[in-house]
């Protein structure tokens, strides 16, 4: 599996904000923020729930793996997808260093992204509460 993820009741911009908050918690700041809903309303006209993807960095970590793995800029921010589903419910879900870093053969970047990995899955914790 390359995410893992959890369901919370609630309003979307409300829990938005919260893993936003869980997110710097853990040493994470949000580089980017894409608006599925409106820039496909946008450039479609297509209506679209609730969708951001947030780009969280670690710069510490981000600032290591660079040093493992010059090139592992193509595999970062972790990306962090908060969207609405079907029901209602608010699906948090977060890339799985561990399981996209896989692709870099090197035992550091291996061990950085058990780390962020871990890092994540407090986030989500926090956030589903």
């Amino acid at each position: 599996m390359y995410h893992f993820s959890t369901r919370i009741q609630g309003d979307f911009a409300e829990v938005e904000k919260n893993v936003i908050e869980a997110l710097k918690a853990e040493g994470f700041g949000v580089l980017t923020e894409i608006d599925i809903k409106s820039t496909l309303k946008e450039k479609l006209d297509v209506d679209y729930r609730p969708y951001r993807i947030l780009g969280a960095c670690n710069p510490p970590l981000a600032n290591q793996a660079l040093q493992a793995e010059p090139d592992i800029g193509l595999l970062l921010p972790c990306n962090v997808v908060v969207r609405e589903d079907e029901d209602g419910s608010i699906v948090v879900s977060f890339m799985d260093p561990a399981a996209v870093l896989t692709l870099v053969d090197k035992p550091k970047v291996a061990e950085l992204a058990g780390q962020v990995r871990d890092k994540l899955q407090r986030v989500m914790a926090a956030v589903a509460g």
